[in-house]
């Protein structure tokens, strides 16, 4: 019993205020460490803000010409047409683009008329099915299968409804251009009819729709080979003709009288 006591005296007295002193540091270093997790937090993600932006929105933000957003495959249609003009399906693009090159050359080189060539073919075609078929009965062989031709409904309806809506958007354009609302399209109709008259002028219709139709199977195969290297150039002469067309705003065509539309507009 002896010994318990004096070990009991042995234990130091705590006193409260030491243990007050005790806690509170103890918080200090809670808290220390908590702004330590912040202070890191924070700084990952100023670093993260400090980051250059990925490649993707580096390329989103690049010049595209016209202001393009899509691919070149999808600006043609998508589809079988821009499977065409891309060179996709190759037999197929060179069949058409090598169909075209022979009407050319018949009908504009060699001036062949239509009807006097759809008249021959036809000629040629009924000849050779009809003595073939009479010949089969003296050969004891069976009479060739002529396939009936029907033309579809459905893409014929889709082909209309198609030009219908370009040919009305055509419309909407000119009469947008004629009402005064907007000069800078006035201008570029009058340079494009002014361009189509004098192109008019040095060859034919059929030329003009067969280059026309050659600038389709090569233009945009080239752009979206060479798209940035195109676009960079594009921006330099956008920047250019912008400042030439500020200079002429500035000088001659401020000072013509705009259209009553375009009065009430700014009113």
């Amino acid at each position: 019993m002896a010994d318990e006591h004096k070990h009991e005296e042995s234990l130091p007295n705590l006193d409260p205020a030491v243990e007050v002193v005790e806690r509170g540091s103890l918080m200090d270093k809670i808290s220390e460490k908590i702004h330590h997790k912040g202070g890191s937090s924070s700084s990952s993600d100023d670093e993260s803000e400090k980051k250059p932006s990925s490649p993707s929105s580096l390329k989103s933000k690049v010049y595209r010409l016209f202001g393009r957003e899509r691919p070149v495959h999808k600006v043609l249609g998508g589809g079988k047409p821009a499977d065409i003009f891309m060179w996709k399906n190759k037999k197929m693009s060179g069949g058409v683009l090598g169909g075209a090159t022979v009407a050319w050359v018949l009908f504009e080189l060699m001036e062949y008329h239509l009807l006097t060539l759809l008249c021959h073919v036809m000629i040629v075609a009924l000849a050779v099915l009809f003595l073939w078929s009479n010949a089969t009965m003296f050969i004891h062989k069976s009479p060739p299968k002529i396939p009936e031709v029907h033309i579809p409904e459905d893409p014929l309806l889709q082909l209309a409804s198609g030009l219908r809506i370009e040919i009305n958007r055509g419309f909407s354009s000119l009469h947008e251009i004629a009402s005064g609302r907007d000069l800078k399209k006035f201008l570029s109709a009058l340079f494009g009819l002014w361009i189509l008259s004098i192109l008019g002028g040095c060859c034919s219709f059929l030329t003009l729709a067969y280059i026309a139709l050659v600038l389709l199977f090569t233009v945009p195969l080239v752009y979206d080979k060479y798209e940035d290297k195109v676009d960079s150039y594009g921006e330099k002469a956008m920047a250019e003709l912008k400042k030439q067309y500020a200079v002429l705003d500035a000088k001659v065509l401020s000072k013509i009288p705009r259209g009553p539309l375009k009065d009430k507009k700014k009113d």
